[in-house]
């Protein structure tokens, strides 16, 4: 599905300019769970936003099914990303003036989906994540688990074929974070891909695979014993 090749990614300001991902290489296949994780500042989200087609890189190749799209126009990353991309944000990133189903449904109005497809779509993942209950609700009356919750359901209510997630556990306890991450975890066992920044070790033990960056290039990368059989409920 991804293949990075001598990926680089620099920022300049005035006359300094900063390395942010440095002769990045890597590749991750369908299917597939895997955890980015380094200390802050190491790289990790900006190599997500690239991935995520929210950003290009300064050098080097980014293929995706095969396809360079590194060097797409921000329009063109729009187009391609519809669909097949979905994201969750660590600060749930929902519009406090709509409420749970309005929020969720935004990616399928994206996509010029039919009224009667959007809302079958939408009934169906709240039901499956058990916030049906909660549909007219607006973001604030939700506790930070069910905002993630919602923000996953917006994320993969379009079915796309890849999920970048950047700490989506990071402001929850650990019971609502322990909740995240086995949503994640079923879903990856469904067959959409699973990418995720993380601090946490304990989140990386679901990851198929941890690739570990420090200063912008990956260090190491470690093969893990995903938990197989974890489910919602």
């Amino acid at each position: 599905m991804i293949k990075i090749e001598n990926l680089s990614r620099f920022f300049r300001t005035g006359e300094i300019e900063t390395s942010a991902l440095h002769h990045v290489n890597f590749s991750i296949e369908d299917g597939e769970f895997v955890a980015i994780m380094g200390p802050s500042g190491c790289g990790k989200t900006t190599l997500l936003n690239i991935l995520g087609l929210l950003d290009s890189p300064s050098q080097g190749t980014y293929l995706f099914d095969g396809e360079e799209v590194g060097q797409l126009k921000e329009s063109q990353r729009t187009e391609k990303r519809k669909g097949k991309i979905g994201f969750v944000f660590q600060s749930f990133n929902l519009v406090d003036a709509l409420s749970v189903y309005q929020n969720v449904e935004i990616p399928l109005i994206y996509l010029n989906i039919r009224p009667a497809e959007r809302k079958q779509r939408v009934d169906e993942i709240l039901e499956r994540l058990k916030m049906s209950h909660r549909r007219d609700h607006l973001p604030r009356q939700l506790s930070g688990g069910q905002q993630q919750r919602i923000a996953i359901a917006r994320a993969v209510v379009a079915k796309p074929r890849l999920i970048l997630a950047d700490e989506p556990t990071g402001n929850l306890d650990s019971r609502n974070g322990a909740e995240v991450m086995q949503l994640l975890t079923e879903l990856n066992q469904e067959g959409t891909t699973v990418v995720m920044v993380t601090h946490s070790p304990n989140n990386a033990e679901y990851a198929h695979r941890v690739i570990n960056l420090f200063d912008g290039q990956i260090i190491t990368e470690t093969q893990t014993e995903a938990n197989g059989n974890v489910f919602f409920t």
